[in-house]
């Protein structure tokens, strides 16, 4: 207690780099626990007394003593975590003692420099993630992404997809991150397309109306692959989302049929009939084709794609189960032989025709490679 009362008549004459000192000291013993009990009372009064010091330079050697302890007076971290950026910095990054209330506020209130000292934290709660992900700045969205110790909830990830997906390094930060939902990534796959579709560039050297059709064929390649590297629990999250979108039409469907991505079409099914997922997959498994008729058209399928997408389904089945060797290229093939083989005219005929002429090129381009590679 003596020491301390010294201590603040000291202070009122010391010089700024001594009071500097003297402060970072006082905080180390206070937070060391190497103080008696009254002492301890007496160096928390003066801890509290210092931040009206009028050098920043005394409260951020205080900030630097306190901001990792959890033991140090909360009022203390509480009022440097309100501070100067330089002073704040130390507490914001580092205090164990400031709640997600806390944080939020700062995130709230705090400059694009504070809310990234959040974003950076060793563990950001979904709450706090959450706020940024709905207040913060694009730069503080990317130092949440790439902060492995922050938990984000698909909501999250969904308000920055919505926000940012526009901006290169978010969308990049987003794509990069393993836990980003199917139906985001999707999302940013459009947004892609859109803006190469608007690019100068691009408008110069298609045309508009090029530029157009072979940036929506691209996305929907793309969109194939996604499912592929989505998990089949997020397959119906996903249908619902290409839905909402106006994206789960007619020819998308049978073009998830013709790669045999049955899993993702059974519970697009499920989205577009309301029928239980139980159901759906029993009748794509074992239905007979009357059945499989009226599933495909309670979805909202035309009577003219029944018979190639029944004939696609067989060839599946069999192969799931082992009598047949068959993949996109023989699946397209037959589909197409369905509508009337190379001759067949119409919307459909050209749809599966490119399905076909797609697989035809992959398949050559895989055999290429391999005989390059022997």
């Amino acid at each position: 207690m003596i020491v301390v009362s010294h201590f603040l008549k000291w202070i009122c004459t010391a010089k700024v780099s001594e009071r500097a000192a003297a402060a970072a000291a006082l905080a180390h013993a206070y937070v060391n626990n190497t103080l008696p009990f009254e002492d301890r009372c007496a160096a928390e009064a003066a801890l509290t007394l210092l931040l009206d010091d009028p050098s920043s330079k005394v409260r951020q050697a205080m900030a630097e003593a306190l901001s990792m302890s959890r033991h140090a007076p909360v009022q203390v971290i509480a009022a440097l975590a309100a501070d100067q950026p330089e002073v704040a910095a130390l507490v914001v990054a580092r205090s164990p003692l400031l709640t997600d209330a806390d944080l939020i506020d700062r995130v709230a209130a705090g400059t694009l420099a504070t809310q990234k000292l959040v974003a950076d934290r060793p563990f950001v709660s979904m709450q706090v993630a959450a706020a940024i992900a709905e207040i913060g700045e694009a730069d503080a969205c990317v130092m949440l992404l790439k902060n492995c110790g922050a938990d984000i909830a698909s909501l999250s990830f969904r308000r920055m997809t919505e926000r940012f997906g526009h901006l290169g390094p978010v969308r990049e930060a987003l794509v990069g991150d393993v836990r980003l939902p199917a139906d985001c990534r999707h999302t940013l796959l459009v947004r892609l397309g859109e803006t190469l579709k608007g690019s100068p560039l691009v408008q110069a050297l298609m045309g508009a109306a090029r530029a157009d059709r072979l940036l929506r064929d691209a996305c929907t390649k793309a969109s194939l692959t996604l499912i592929e590297a989505t998990n089949a629990d997020e397959h119906e999250a996903l249908a619902e989302h290409l839905r909402l979108r106006g994206d789960l039409t007619a020819s998308f469907l049978i073009r998830t049929v013709a790669h045999g991505k049955i899993d993702f079409f059974g519970r697009a099914l499920v989205v577009l009939t309301r029928r239980s997922e139980q159901r759906v997959a029993s009748l794509l498994a074992a239905g007979n084709d009357v059945a499989l008729r009226a599933l495909l058209t309670s979805a909202g399928l035309a009577d003219a794609t029944h018979a190639i997408i029944l004939r696609a389904l067989k060839i599946w089945r069999e192969v799931a189960n082992g009598k047949r060797v068959a993949g996109v290229q023989e699946v397209s093939w037959l589909m197409l032989k369905e509508l009337g083989g190379q001759g067949a005219q119409g919307d459909l005929a050209t749809l599966v025709k490119s399905i076909h002429l797609d697989a035809l090129r992959e398949n050559a381009r895989g055999h290429a490679l391999a005989i390059a590679a022997a």
